[in-house]
């Protein structure tokens, strides 16, 4: 077992270097993952553009990187459900436990979290992290460490779904065909809805929804997407509507496409943090509006869905690149949004 291990650092905007530095001591109740594959998110991404999102702020030198897995290297002496061998997929997100939120089960509305790469917690693009192991969830024979890593994303997805009731016979679209727009898409087939509609300004990622089991997609620079959903629906409108762009025109959208009594699930976060809300034709329709912040009690749900072969997550990745090379990977993505749909690092 090695000392020491290579972490990726942000220097500064648009700057990624190495550094070595100590692998950490492992708690009692945690285990220490050598890490295989980590996903490259939006927020990733943001922080590398303009080094902050709202409060959170980064303080260079800092560690970029949230959705992975790997490994167990080695396990404290209270850990019993895993062992020194297991492929893990983390949940990166370490709570209180003791506030009225975690006590009633909605652990992701806790203040106190400690979140991988949210300011001033440093996050996973590094080759060892050392982790709770309750939030370390056992993959099955059948799951790689890449589809371990894309778990993270996943369980947005699902919490979505299941937020908005999606089952056996809905209708449901979904907005914005990015990475979490598209795990939406998945989350909902395998919910079982009938039909799921998905718009996009953008004809490869439009390409990618209908790869991966989309009924039909609108590129709404080209289309009206309501008065299309409308036609696709006999004039009555989705039962369920998934909103993952933050654009203000999409919340519009969202409620004219709906049948009435339907249920709007806001996921997108718009990039001033408002919206105009046509709350009138809201009200009229009975419309049921859910917002998502992350997820909870997601993970076990979305490794089995992937295992039963409910969910085709190794076709969400468009680009892999090396550990080595995560500025050239950071690079692209900032730059190619338009074809990188979802990027991973091979650790």
């Amino acid at each position: 077992m090695p000392k020491t291990m290579k972490a990726a650092v942000m220097n500064g905007i648009g700057e990624i270097g190495y550094v070595e530095k100590e692998i950490m001591a492992v708690k009692p109740d945690e285990v220490l993952v050598k890490l295989e594959y980590i996903g490259i998110c939006g927020s990733d991404i943001h922080y590398y553009e303009s080094g902050r999102i709202g409060d959170y702020i980064v303080k260079p030198p800092f560690v970029l990187g949230h959705e992975c897995s790997g490994t167990v290297a080695e396990k404290g002496s209270l850990v019993t459900h895993l062992e020194i061998g297991d492929r893990v997929a983390l949940e990166p997100g370490k709570t209180c436990g003791s506030c009225c939120f975690c006590r009633e089960g909605k652990y992701n509305l806790c203040s106190d979290v400690i979140f991988f790469a949210t300011p001033p917690v440093d996050g996973v693009f590094q080759e060892y992290i050392a982790h709770e192991a309750a939030l370390c969830f056992k993959l099955p024979d059948n799951l790689s460490t890449l589809e371990g890593a894309l778990i993270e994303p996943l369980a947005i997805g699902f919490h979505a779904a299941i937020k908005g009731q999606a089952m056996v016979g809905k209708t449901a679209a979904v907005i914005g065909a990015g990475c979490i727009g598209l795990v939406s898409l998945l989350a909902l087939n395998a919910c079982g809805v009938s039909q799921v509609f998905v718009a996009d300004l953008l004809d490869k990622r439009l390409d990618k929804a209908r790869e991966l089991g989309a009924s039909d997609v609108i590129n709404s620079k080209e289309n009206d997407v309501a008065k299309k959903i409308l036609e696709l629906t006999g004039g009555l409108g989705c039962d369920l509507v998934i909103e993952c762009s933050g654009a203000e025109a999409a919340a519009a959208q969202a409620v004219a496409m709906t049948r009435k009594g339907a249920t709007i699930v806001m996921v997108g976060y718009s990039k001033t943090g408002m919206v105009n809300f046509p709350m009138a034709q809201a009200m009229n329709k009975e419309l049921r509006i859910e917002t998502v912040f992350r997820y909870r009690h997601m993970y076990p749900l979305a490794i089995k869905a992937v295992a039963a072969g409910k969910v085709n997550l190794k076709g969400l990745v468009t680009d892999y690149f090396a550990f080595d090379d995560l500025q050239n990977a950071m690079d692209r993505s900032v730059a190619d949004k338009e074809n990188i749909v979802k990027a991973v690092v091979r650790v």
